[in-house]
């Protein structure tokens, strides 16, 4: 769903934090009379996922964490600020016409405050504890996430109902440059199979 203030929802007259658009997204659950489902965010979506997950686990099956931004390798604001702006030529060109209208509509100064709650996200942490079980989805390629071998050291330190798999070339918005690819790893993961490469993509 689009969350207040995004894409075609009505904007709450500033900018709601996380621990809001939480609750706001358990909102949308209960309005499509929706007990217990999977939520897949990416980027920003991975926190409010990991919210959802924290505070109210029995409605969550499972996360599926794309790119999931925040805590201390983006600290402080300023440091997030030059990873953003290194992820955007490695993005694929054709998504400017997707997010640029978007993060016009919701204000300039609106995305920048919501983007510091963001970087103040201990993420990581979240999702060492996270009590549902959960996929975390990595781009190579995405200066807003730990190196490679930092991911491969947090997946040894996951607990086993935590698995963290990287796409090989993706950056910060693999659900635009890699959609393939990360339905394959969550289609592989819903049905407990091994995740391999996906000769298809």
């Amino acid at each position: 769903p689009d969350l207040p203030g995004y894409g075609r929802s009505a904007a709450w007259g500033h900018a709601l934090g996380i621990p809001s658009l939480s609750w706001a997204l358990l909102d949308v659950l209960d309005a499509l009379e929706l007990e217990r489902v999977v939520l897949v965010g990416n980027s920003m979506g991975g926190p409010v996922c990991l919210e959802v997950a924290h505070s109210a686990p029995e409605r969550v099956a499972g996360a599926v964490l794309a790119s999931p931004a925040g805590g201390m390798h983006n600290q402080p604001l300023a440091r997030a600020l030059l990873q953003l702006a290194r992820d955007a030529p490695r993005e694929n060109p054709r998504m400017v016409r997707v997010v640029l209208p978007d993060y016009l509509h919701f204000g300039p100064v609106n995305a920048l405050q919501l983007f510091g709650e963001l970087v103040r996200f201990p993420s990581l942490e979240r999702v060492l504890r996270t009590p549902v079980p959960t996929l975390a989805v990595i781009g190579s390629r995405d200066p807003l996430m730990p190196p490679p071998w930092r991911v491969q050291e947090i997946g040894r330190l996951a607990p086993p109902h935590v698995t963290v798999a990287m796409i090989e070339g993706a950056a910060h918005a693999m659900n635009y440059s890699h959609p393939g690819e990360l339905a394959h790893l969550i289609e592989c993961w819903l049905d407990g199979r091994e995740i391999t490469d996906d000769p298809d993509e």
